[in-house]
């Protein structure tokens, strides 16, 4: 049976019991509400200190992207040094709060889940550690190849070259997305390995490379399923939040406001949701093509 067809049962399984979403979706938002408080305070701080009215933001002509596209560029370079001077001690802040606030979360989490799963948050953190400095390389390619995308299409003399600037964010996008979900899957189930293993830190995430061809390829197409998932779930809400534009004389802004933040209401809890499901999914690889080994042992 292929890797993705137990996702199916792995789905009806989780789904009825919503209090692993809730403990997954818990953990995600302690994180998550404190973050974007404090982006918001930052985001008006930069806005109160260079107004958008300063900044060829004032006079954005919308009805021609060719000159739009150039006074966004124009616009950026007057808010660079003040969103730098921000993300110099908000990223590392961020990161080192969603690595303990994963850590715990997912390792409480997997002691619900796996009854024999023992709890080790501290191992845990540290792998979530791993994790996002690979996270951290990935998006870092990303926002090189947009740089240089940017750099031959729009910064270049002459007339921008939107469509080829657009072909190419689409297919470099989609390029890391994919890239993301063939390399991280080792630090996912290196976790996992860890909990209901007899396996130290760092020998957990060794042996997270070293489990065998088979076991390897379920986690592999897993992964990239659920970032098929993920890509899916992230078109419903736009296509959710754009339904009522046609009819936005009758609804009015308000209303406009609510479907997008339902939209985005919807995405996040199903992304949370499809998180447990793919958590539940290594679990049971493990328990096929490893768990006899350990009750032997």
């Amino acid at each position: 049976m292929r890797g993705t067809q137990t996702l199916v049962d792995q789905m009806g399984w989780v789904f009825k019991r919503p209090v692993f979403s809730a403990l997954e979706i818990l953990w995600r938002w302690c994180f998550g509400v404190p973050f974007l408080w404090l982006c918001h305070r930052q985001f008006q701080a930069i806005v109160a200190a260079v107004p958008p009215d300063s900044t060829a933001l004032g006079n954005l002509d919308a009805a021609n992207p060719w000159i739009a596209i150039s006074q966004l560029a124009s616009a950026w370079e007057s808010y660079t040094p003040s969103v730098a001077h921000v993300l110099g001690w908000l990223l590392p802040l961020a990161a080192l709060a969603w690595i303990v606030a994963s850590g715990l979360g997912r390792s409480v989490l997997l002691t619900r889940m796996e009854p024999g799963a023992r709890l080790r948050p501290l191992g845990t953190i540290v792998l979530q550690a791993a994790w996002v400095a690979v996270w951290m390389l990935v998006v870092g390619g990303w926002f090189w190849s947009m740089r240089w995308a940017a750099s031959t299409h729009i910064a270049a003399a002459g007339e921008p070259d939107l469509i080829g600037f657009a072909i190419w964010t689409i297919f470099l996008s989609l390029g890391f997305f994919s890239l993301w979900a063939l390399v991280s899957w080792p630090f996912a189930i290196a976790p996992v390995l860890l909990q209901l293993e007899k396996h130290s830190v760092f020998s957990a995430l060794a042996a997270s490379f070293r489990l065998g061809r088979v076991f390897t390829s379920k986690l592999m197409e897993t992964n990239l399923v659920m970032g098929i998932v993920k890509l899916a779930l992230m078109v419903l809400a736009m296509v959710f939040s754009a339904a009522p534009l046609p009819f936005s004389d009758q609804l009015g802004p308000e209303a406009l406001r609510a479907v997008s933040a339902a939209s985005l209401l919807f995405y996040v809890v199903a992304s949370d949701y499809f998180h447990v499901v793919r958590l539940k999914g290594y679990v049971e690889f493990w328990r096929t093509f490893r768990g006899a080994e350990r009750d032997s042992g």
